[in-house]
């Protein structure tokens, strides 16, 4: 004790006071631990993989909507050109058709010789005719139509038309195609002109000529009209429907 104060105060321990922030200064955090840090590491990898899997997945779902979308586009496309290109090719063989269906008329009148029943016949003004065999002298009477330019007269040729007139009986006539109508190469069928009953043939007649002929009596003398190709077979028929001679 200090003699100059008999008595003096026992000092109270303090107690330590926690650090008080400096004004200005925003407390520090403290520091993340190792397990803190390896939880937030796996995290980052995690999000990563699955943005880039989203991405990738996105990507290839894109390319693919692309590539379908112009497959399907090429496709449609090709129908509608395709389609395009029908239309406008039935539309030429139409008016092409017409045109020439047109060009036909009007009507060229055909008549052959008097004395061999005068048979006579309307056929399209773009056919030539050429007659090869006039009878004026007897025997069998040939003419030939076709057109443009006629070909030179020959078995193997094809015609629009060939009318003969034959010195020789129905009968006749009709057996030479017999042959032909039991081998099943030419289909048999009557047919009426005014009224004369006659012979139909439809199919081939050689090797080179399929078409049609119509054969009739005239008097004592027989004729065939025949077309060598199924080109023709609608001009034929109109033809044949027009056939008139004296009996």
């Amino acid at each position: 004790m200090n003699p100059e104060y008999p008595f003096q105060p026992q000092q109270q321990p303090v107690a330590p006071q926690p650090p008080q922030p400096v004004q200005g200064y925003a407390p520090l955090s403290p520091a993340p631990s190792p397990l803190q840090k390896e939880t937030s590491s796996k995290k980052w990898t995690i999000l990563t993989f699955v943005f880039i899997f989203t991405t990738l997945t996105a990507s290839g779902l894109g390319v693919w909507a692309l590539v379908n979308y112009l497959d399907q586009k090429n496709s449609v496309d090709n129908k509608v050109s395709t389609a395009v290109a029908l239309g406008v090719k039935n539309q030429k063989e139409a008016d092409q058709k017409a045109f020439d269906t047109a060009e036909k008329e009007p009507n060229r009148n055909f008549t052959g010789p008097d004395d061999y029943g005068r048979v006579a016949f309307k056929y399209p003004k773009t056919w030539s005719v050429y007659e090869a065999k006039d009878a004026t002298s007897g025997g069998t009477y040939e003419a030939y139509f076709s057109p443009g330019v006629i070909p030179p007269v020959a078995s193997d040729e094809r015609y629009a038309l060939r009318l003969t007139i034959e010195d020789k009986t129905y009968e006749q006539a009709i057996s030479g195609y017999e042959s032909l109508v039991k081998k099943g190469d030419l289909k048999s069928s009557s047919v009426t002109i005014g009224e004369q009953n006659g012979t139909r043939l439809d199919g081939n007649f050689t090797k080179d000529i399929r078409g049609s002929a119509v054969v009739l009596k005239i008097r004592d003398k027989t004729v065939t009209l025949r077309t060598d190709a199924d080109t023709f077979a609608t001009d034929f028929n109109a033809l044949i429907a027009t056939v008139t001679f004296n009996k």
